[in-house]
């Protein structure tokens, strides 16, 4: 690749991502003004990320600027390292969800899961008693469950429905425990359960406890988490083939860097 192309190339990439990363630390400072405690949650890694993407990029745009080799190595390092953690990351997010996938019940359109199926890892962050406090308050806020009733109408729309992971495995008792619905958010729990599940005793129908305790809607979490996972790892296999095609090119604008070093 000539030395006018590689340059140019990663001059305006990185003063792209430049931008991109200075919308991120907005967003992240717009996040941590808002008031909402589960979104605050993600401020610091939001604008960590958007913080090293900056510092990344200014190197990288500076570097092939002044033609500086010197830049050049350090963005190209910096780059790897980059790489290497996308790598990681996306293999260990393919082993992680590769266990659960849900059971179907007879009549039901939806899915219902069960924790104990689910990876080591998932299992020891959600049965942590300060991660699934902090959860547990996200998902009341968040109102799905209350939002049922407004989305079914009916019994019979509510019975036909294909609920998300969440909502099977929190806003509703597991169906092995027999409570007979009587809307889209009370069931009759007068009946006596039929199965000996834990869950079943941990339903209630309160807005603030519905299933939140039990293990299935740790397992409806899990579940979630597992397709976001997956979104985010295949996500990163193309972030991976960009960011290698990038770094061939940043490679060679530091070899001509070196061959051709700035007189300024």
């Amino acid at each position: 690749m000539g030395v006018g192309t590689s340059t140019f190339v990663i001059r305006w990439i990185n003063f792209l991502t430049m931008l991109l990363s200075v919308a991120v630390i907005i967003f992240g400072i717009w996040m941590s003004t808002h008031h909402d405690g589960c979104r605050r949650s993600l401020t610091l890694p939001v604008l960590g990320l958007g913080a090293f993407i900056f510092v990344i990029s200014i190197i990288g745009f500076f570097g092939a600027l002044k033609n500086s080799s010197i830049l050049l190595w350090i963005y190209l390092i910096m780059l790897c390292f980059v790489l290497v953690g996308i790598l990681v990351f996306t293999v260990m997010a393919f082993i992680v969800t590769n266990n659960g996938s849900g059971h179907s019940v007879a009549g039901l359109r939806y899915k219902e899961y069960q924790l104990q199926e689910y990876h080591s890892w998932f299992l020891k962050q959600l049965n942590n008693t300060q991660n699934w406090k902090r959860l547990k308050s996200c998902l009341v806020k968040s109102e799905d469950c209350n939002n049922l009733l407004k989305k079914y109408k009916t019994l019979k729309q509510y019975k036909l429905a294909k609920l998300s992971p969440i909502e099977a495995g929190c806003c509703r008792p597991p169906s092995e425990c027999g409570y007979p619905a009587v809307n889209a958010s009370y069931y009759d729990l007068s009946f006596h359960p039929i199965s000996t599940s834990k869950d079943c005793k941990l339903y209630k129908n309160s807005r603030v406890t519905k299933c939140y305790n039990c293990d299935s809607c740790k397992a409806g979490v899990a579940q979630y988490m597992k397709i976001e996972w997956r979104v985010v790892a295949v996500f990163n296999i193309v972030l991976f083939v960009v960011l290698s095609m990038i770094y061939f090119v940043g490679c060679c604008a530091r070899r001509n860097a070196a061959q051709n070093p700035s007189k300024a």
